[in-house]
């Protein structure tokens, strides 16, 4: 089955999307904790920021991304008419 130019299209932006944010993942996650001892010398909110970003900061960066890619997707979707129906 060959893909029409429209669905390459949606699937492009898709996949872009879908990168970015697996790129900010990795960031949040790994980066940030292979860094830690380096961020203790910064202070947030009175706690070393490599123990906030472990605590707190990467599950609002989890939860921010998540709520970026359904926003995302779901305008993506009305554009290409895949929209399924209005959750209520």
């Amino acid at each position: 089955m060959e893909l029409s130019q429209r669905h390459q299209e949606y699937w492009r932006k898709n996949l872009v999307i879908t990168a970015i944010l697996l790129g900010i993942w990795f960031i949040a996650t790994f980066v940030v904790g292979w860094n830690a001892r380096e961020l203790n010398n910064i202070t947030f909110l009175g706690f070393p920021l490599g123990f906030y970003m472990s605590a707190q900061g990467s599950l609002i960066i989890y939860v921010v991304i998540i709520g970026v890619y359904a926003k995302y997707m779901a305008g993506l979707d009305k554009e290409y008419d895949v929209a399924e129906g209005e959750l209520e």
